[in-house]
C-alpha cells in the first residue's frame, strides 16, 4: 500500500507542476482578467423554487478538496488498523515532529504579525504538502531510503489530520445549528449503516452528498467530513476463509472458462479485499492527477508584477508565510524528531540517520495544497491574499532547494553509516588484517580470482542499498565472490545485532545467504517478533545457542576494527579497501582494474 502511494503521489507531481505554472502564467498573461472571472463563474443545481449555486472555484475547494480529504481519511484508517501507524512506536516520533513542524512555524508568523491585519493567516504555514514533498524526494532518488518516506508519510497523516481540526476549530464562519443537527443526524445514519454492515454504494453516496450540502450550510468546512467519512470506511485483513474462497473460484474459472465463473471469480477476488483499499486504488489517482492540479490551477494564480513583488518583499504576511515553511518547519520538524528520541517515547521505522532526517525536515517545508486552501479561509482581502501565496511559493522553493542540499551534503561524505564516535583521528589500515578463511560466509566459486569483503549492518540504509548491486555484480561477474562479515553499528541501528544474530542461526542450518537476502528486503521491518517470523519461513530456531552466534559475530567486528572499518558498508576488494562511490558502475570499473593487474 505504501509503495503504491508513493508511485502515484510522486509520479503526479509533474502535473501538479504543470497545473500551478499554467495558474501563474494564465494570471500574469494578457489575459489575466480572466483567471478570477472564471473562478468566480457561478455553478449550481436547482430543484423547482429551491437553488444550491456556488461559483467554479468553491465548487473546488468545497466540493473536489472535500473528495482529497476524503481519501486521506481513508489513508488513515488503513495506517491505524494495518499499516505504518498500528506500531505505536513508529507513531510517537513522526506525530511528536508532526506537531512541532505545526507550532514553530505557526510561532514565527505570529511574531511578525501578531496583532495586524494578517493575524489570521498564521495557519497557512503550518501544513506539509505531502504530493510535493513526495515528488522531491523521487528526485532525490537513492538519496532517499524508503524509511524516510515511510516516515515522513505518516509525519503527513498526522499533518493533515492536525491541519483539519485547526480549519474546522479556527477558520470556521458561523454555525447554523439547524443544519449542524441534520448534519450530525446523517453523520449517525451512515455510521449506522457501517454497524449494520450494509454496503450497498447509492445509500453511502445519497447520505453522503446531503451530509456534504448540511455541512456546507452548517458553516463548518466540509472537508472536515471528508476525512470523516474516510476514517469510517471499513478495513480488515483478507481472512483466511475469504482467500480460500478467491482461490477456489479462480481455480473453477481455470479449469471451466466462462462468463458466469469470470463474474464470481472476481467478486470474491473483491470481497477478499477491504472497502478502504478498493476505494483508495480508485481514488487515489482521480485525487493526485485530477482534484489537486485541479485545485492548483484555481488557486496559485496571483500576480508577479512589480508592485505586488516589492509590497511582497516588505509584507509581514509573505515574510511570516516564507519564514514559517523555510525555517519553521526545518526547525520544529527536527526538535520534535529529536525530543520523543532523547526521551525514549518511540522508534524510528528501520535505519534513519541524521542527514536523512535532516533533509526530510527541510522538504516538509513544502507547503502548497492545504497552506493555499487556507489563504482563501483566512484572508478576504484579495491583496493580502496575493501576498500570502507568494509567500507560500518562495517559502516551498526555498525549502526544497534546502533538503537538496542537506540530501546532498549527507550522501557526499560517503554514502556509509558511520556513529560520529567512530570517526578517528588515525590513518585508517588499507589492508584486510584476517584474511577469508573457511569460517566466513561465501557467495560465489570457492575458487574466485576476485573477492569482495564487504562489512555490513543489516539496518543500515546504505547496505540496504548495496546489497542489489552486489547480487547483480555477482550475477554478471562469474568469477566474483562475496564475503559478508558482520559490523553492526549498535548506537545507530538497535535492530541490526538480533538481525546478525538470527542470519547465524540461519547459517547454523546453511541458510545464511537465504536469511540475509530476507533481512535486507524487509529492513524496515526488524523487530524481534518480524525476525522470528522470517526464521520460521525458514524452518530456523533464532535463538538457540545465542551466546555463541554473539562471539562469531564478535570475530567479525574485531578483524574490522583491526581493518579500519569505522562505519557501514565498507569493501574489500582482494584484501585492500576500496574507496570509490557504491554504485555498480565505479565497482565493476574496480573489478575490471584488478583483473588487468598482474
Amino acid at each position: 500500500m505504501l509503495r503504491a502511494f508513493f508511485r502515484t503521489e510522486a509520479g503526479s507531481t509533474s502535473v501538479l507542476l504543470v497545473a500551478t505554472a499554467v495558474a501563474l502564467l494564465w494570471a500574469n498573461s494578457p489575459w489575466g482578467g480572466a483567471y478570477e472571472a472564471f473562478w468566480h463563474t457561478p455553478m449550481g443545481l436547482s430543484f423547482g423554487s429551491a437553488d444550491f449555486s456556488l461559483d467554479l472555484r468553491h465548487w473546488v475547494n468545497d466540493g473536489l478538496m472535500t473528495v482529497f480529504f476524503f481519501v486521506i481519511g481513508l489513508e488513515v484508517s488503513y495506517e491505524v488498523r494495518l499499516g505504518q501507524l498500528r506500531d505505536r512506536r513508529l507513531i510517537a516520533v513522526p506525530a511528536v515532529a508532526a506537531f512541532g513542524g505545526m507550532l514553530v512555524p505557526a510561532g514565527i508568523y505570529l511574531l511578525l504579525n501578531a496583532g495586524g491585519p494578517g493575524a489570521a493567516g498564521w495557519g497557512v504555514p503550518i501544513a506539509t504538502d505531502t504530493a510535493f514533498v513526495l515528488g522531491v524526494l523521487a528526485i532525490v532518488g537513492a538519496r532517499c531510503p524508503d524509511p524516510l518516506r515511510a516516515f515522513l508519510l505518516t509525519l503527513a497523516i498526522v499533518d493533515d489530520v492536525l491541519a483539519i481540526i485547526i480549519i474546522a476549530l479556527f477558520y470556521t464562519a458561523e454555525l447554523s445549528v439547524p443544519a449542524l443537527v441534520t448534519a450530525a443526524l446523517l453523520l449517525a445514519a451512515i455510521a449506522t449503516l457501517r454497524r449494520l454492515r450494509i454496503w450497498r454504494a447509492p445509500a453511502y453516496i445519497v447520505l453522503g452528498f446531503a451530509l456534504w450540502v448540511a455541512t456546507l450550510e452548517s458553516g463548518i468546512h466540509p472537508t472536515l467530513i471528508g476525512i470523516a467519512l474516510g476514517v469510517l470506511v471499513f478495513v480488515y485483513a483478507p481472512s483466511d476463509q475469504k482467500l480460500l474462497l478467491a482461490g477456489e473460484a479462480v481455480q473453477e474459472f481455470t479449469q471451466e472458462p466462462s462468463a458466469r465463473a469470470a463474474r464470481e471469480a472476481t467478486r470474491r477476488l473483491q470481497h477478499a479485499v477491504s472497502v478502504n483499499e478498493r476505494l483508495q486504488l480508485r481514488l487515489h489517482p482521480w485525487s493526485s492527477y485530477v482534484i489537486v492540479p485541479v485545485f492548483a490551477l484555481a488557486n496559485a494564480g496571483v500576480r508577479l508584477d512589480g508592485e505586488t513583488l516589492r509590497a511582497a518583499l516588505t509584507s509581514p504576511v509573505s515574510i511570516g508565510v516564507a519564514a514559517g515553511l523555510l525555517a519553521g518547519k526545518f526547525i520544529g520538524i527536527s526538535l520534535g524528531t529529536w525530543l520523543p528520541l532523547r526521551l525514549k517515547w518511540g522508534i524510528l521505522p528501520g535505519n534513519l540517520v541524521w542527514g536523512q532526517l535532516l533533509g526530510g525536515a527541510a522538504v516538509s517545508g513544502i507547503g502548497f495544497t492545504v497552506a493555499l486552501f487556507i489563504v482563501d479561509l483566512a484572508f478576504p482581502d484579495p491583496a493580502v491574499r496575493a501576498e500570502a501565496k507568494i509567500g507560500i511559493l518562495a517559502g516551498s522553493l526555498l525549502a526544497a532547494a534546502l533538503g537538496w542540499v542537506v540530501f546532498r551534503l549527507a550522501w557526499d561524505r560517503g554514502g556509509v553509516c558511520a556513529p560520529p564516535e567512530a570517526e578517528p583521528d588515525e590513518e585508517l589500515p588499507e589492508l584486510l588484517s584476517v584474511p577469508v578463511g573457511p569460517d566466513d560466509h561465501v557467495r560465489g566459486p570457492a575458487g574466485a580470482p576476485i573477492t569482495i569483503v564487504e562489512y555490513g549492518d543489516f539496518e543500515c540504509p546504505y547496505c540496504g542499498r548495496l546489497h542489489p548491486v552486489l547480487e547483480e555484480l555477482l550475477r554478471k561477474n562469474p568469477d566474483v565472490r562475496l564475503v559478508f562479515r558482520h559490523y553492526p553499528l549498535r548506537t545507530l541501528h538497535p535492530r541490526a545485532a538480533p538481525a546478525a544474530i538470527v542470519a547465524e542461526a540461519a547459517a547454523d542450518r546453511g541458510r545464511f545467504w537465504e536469511m540475509h537476502d530476507v533481512l535486507y528486503d524487509n529492513q524496515r521491518f526488524l523487530t524481534d517478533a518480524d525476525l522470528e517470523h522470517y526464521a520460521a519461513q525458514l524452518d530456523v530456531p533464532p535463538w538457540d545457542d545465542v551466546p555463541r552466534h554473539v562471539s562469531r559475530i564478535a570475530l567479525d567486528e574485531a578483524s574490522g576494527r583491526d581493518s579500519g572499518v569505522r562505519g557501514t558498508p565498507t569493501l574489500f576488494l582482494n584484501g585492500v579497501r576500496y574507496q570509490g562511490r557504491l554504485d555498480q558502475e565505479s565497482i565493476s570499473r574496480a573489478i575490471a582494474d584488478l583483473r588487468r593487474s598482474p
